[in-house]
């Protein structure tokens, strides 16, 4: 069954525990943890105290996708807030592979993130080194976007990249209920969702749908 992984980005700031606490009682497999820094994309968002601030109150693996220039540079202040999976966009580095083997040296997953507009193929030789692969399905930085559907080929593609490794196919963005059908038909095993889960405040109800 698919997993789903709702988005912080669309929770109620101001109560974050209590958000927490309630997508874990209502069955979220994973919290996904958007970390924006204002450079490689056009918003600010979370920081390491965020995450260990909340880690305490939900146990299930926090996914965190670092959205950020110069990973390299966050990936030990996120392993110890007790990030369970660190996710760095293949964009935001010169040496992905690198990258990937420190965060398993943390001891955490490592995932790695491809914008719309990135090819597949950036892949091929670091799949021995991933855990996760999150494909962006609206252009990152903002919750609220539109699904892009062309992004659909893409994950057909990816899972056929992964042929039967131990990988996840995360997609991230525009994700409901009809989408979300779309997605896991053309293989996605996460998906990662905001404004579908929060809406009305029916976490539950609203993450059965999407499943």
């Amino acid at each position: 069954m698919v997993q789903i992984a709702p988005s912080l980005l669309s929770a109620d700031f101001s109560i974050l525990r209590r958000e927490v606490e309630a997508l874990h009682r209502a069955g979220a497999d994973m919290i996904h943890i958007d970390v924006m820094d204002g450079h490689f994309v056009p918003n600010l968002t979370f920081g390491p105290m965020v995450l260990k601030s909340i880690r305490p109150y939900a146990q299930i693996p926090f996914d965190v996708h670092l959205m950020v220039s110069n990973p390299e540079e966050m990936i030990e202040d996120f392993a110890d807030a007790c990030a369970d999976i660190l996710t760095v966009h293949a964009e935001a580095t010169k040496h992905l592979d690198r990258l990937l083997s420190s965060i398993h040296d943390l001891g955490l997953k490592a995932g790695v993130a491809l914008n719309p507009a990135t090819p597949e193929n950036v892949l091929e030789y670091v799949l021995d080194k991933t855990d996760l692969i999150l494909v962006m399905s609206v252009n990152p930085g903002f919750g609220g976007q539109t699904f892009i559907p062309s992004i659909l080929d893409k994950i057909t593609k990816i899972k056929k990249m992964i042929k039967g490794q131990d990988i996840l196919l995360e997609v991230d963005g525009g994700i409901n209920p009809m989408t979300a059908a779309k997605c896991i038909s053309a293989g996605a095993d996460v998906l990662v969702a905001g404004t579908s889960v929060f809406k009305g405040g029916e976490y539950k109800k609203n993450i059965e749908a999407l499943r």
